[in-house]
């Protein structure tokens, strides 16, 4: 798919928006600029599978350490949804207890 046809609609859960919040202006462009990497590939990330195979999780480091971005996205609709960023620590119970408010946003 060409680039000029590739316009995701980026929406945002208020995880992750409150995550965004608490991060410094450096580490802030660092999400930015990753964010910007799924955008134009957004199978960059790997699909999760079972309960959570809505979503795609994408791992890089922010200083030492590494952190999870956590989104959905349906090329069909060409509508992305960042739903998570955190460390590894819990991330992955905290996307399992909101499974259902982020199937609702995608609907």
């Amino acid at each position: 798919m060409s680039d000029d046809l590739k316009k995701f609609e980026v929406y945002e859960s208020r995880r992750f928006t409150k995550a965004l919040d608490k991060l410094s202006e450096s580490h802030l462009v660092i999400v930015e600029d990753e964010i910007e990497k799924i955008i134009a590939d957004p199978e960059l990330g790997t699909q999760k599978r079972g309960d959570l195979s809505h979503l795609w999780v994408h791992k890089f480091k922010m200083d030492r350490l590494e952190v999870l971005l956590g989104y959905s996205w349906f090329e069909g609709k060409l509508e992305m949804y960042l739903l998570n960023f955190s460390s590894h620590e819990n991330f992955y119970d905290g996307m399992k207890k909101s499974r259902k408010a982020d199937m609702k946003l995608m609907n």
